[in-house]
């Protein structure tokens, strides 16, 4: 299935069903008066959050979407029917936007989540309301309300307790698909993963929600390469794995780079914890890599380990380190 993260849907409450201006005609019943109905309240348009679904591409097929109207009162006293509710499910994550795509509504972040983004109309009063003492035989009624109809735009930001991030072909989508059961695509050149990959680590009897992100280039605050779509996601996760290839000519610039289009994008990004994992130790000398780790920990402060291509021991380390990182 194709990822989509945003989507402008046009949405449309029910109308209200009229009310009914009926009088009694019944043989042998001198004095009938109003028998009128209430119409039915139109259905509401209800945005729920599912967590089977993880893009709102269903949305790209249909980007209009109407509930039913309420039905007309009728006489004998008879309310209408009121209008079926429409939901419309969406990812967990997905927050709602008004028209301009700035202005936040509502943000989905527990499992069956409900909202009402459109409200259905109320129903209109038949004439057996405005029966008084004074007038016996009112005519009067009401139609119904018309039911709330926007435009409005759904963005999914992927929760995840771990974005795992990088420079293209760190290895992160190899580190996700060693950790957890997920199959991203994996192949030796850059902008492999084209959208965020989503797997559940298990380890210790607790589990683990991990964020394979799109890798970030130079200016993917700005929209170069892919980064641009997939930073907002990374804001969701509670901690950042970030994934270094220790064979990088500059393994500072490297980590550095990164960093910075982070901090562009948003301040509240370098405030989160990070494990450092440099990834491809087997492919340099023992003391040369013992050099390089003892050479990187001067300019940061996060935890660093390092690791070679996600053998089962390295996955181990991996996974026990992390889950310090979600509590």
């Amino acid at each position: 299935m194709k990822f989509l993260d945003q989507v402008k849907i046009y949405i449309k409450a029910g109308n209200g069903g009229d009310g009914s201006p009926s009088f009694r005609r019944e043989k042998f019943i001198e004095f009938g008066g109003p028998d009128g109905g209430d119409g039915g309240k139109g259905g509401s348009v209800i945005l729920k959050a599912e967590q089977n679904l993880n893009t709102l591409i269903d949305f790209r097929y249909q980007q209009h979407h109407k509930a039913k109207r309420g039905e007309n009162g009728a006489g004998q006293n008879r309310t209408g029917k009121s209008g079926e509710d429409l939901i419309l499910k969406v990812p967990l994550g997905t927050q709602v936007f008004e028209e301009d795509n700035k202005t936040l509504i509502y943000d989905f972040t527990k499992i069956s989540e409900e909202f009402i983004a459109a409200a259905g109309g109320k129903g209109g009063l038949g004439n057996t309301r405005f029966k008084s003492s004074t007038n016996r035989a009112p005519r009067k009624f009401t139609k119904g309300t018309r039911g709330e109809e926007f435009t409005i735009w759904l963005q999914l930001k992927t929760i995840a307790d771990i974005g795992i991030i990088g420079l293209p072909n760190a290895g992160k989508s190899s580190l996700l698909a060693s950790v957890t059961n997920a199959n991203p695509k994996i192949a030796n050149y850059q902008f492999t993963t084209l959208n965020p990959n989503l797997g559940v680590a298990s380890y210790d009897n607790k589990e683990i929600t991990i964020a394979d992100i799109p890798g970030l280039v130079e200016g993917a605050h700005k929209g170069t390469g892919l980064g641009i779509q997939f930073l907002k996601h990374i804001e969701r996760c509670k901690s950042l794995l970030h994934l270094i290839d220790i064979t990088s000519e500059d393994l500072k610039k490297s980590y550095q780079q990164v960093k910075n289009e982070l901090k562009k994008y948003s301040n509240k990004l370098t405030k989160k914890r990070e494990l450092i994992v440099l990834n491809k130790i087997d492919l340099i000398d023992e003391k040369e890599v013992n050099h390089i780790i003892k050479d990187f920990k001067k300019n940061t402060k996060s935890e660093v380990i390092a690791v070679s291509t996600f053998n089962k021991s390295s996955v181990s380390k991996i996974k026990s380190k992390l889950l310090n990182y979600v509590s």
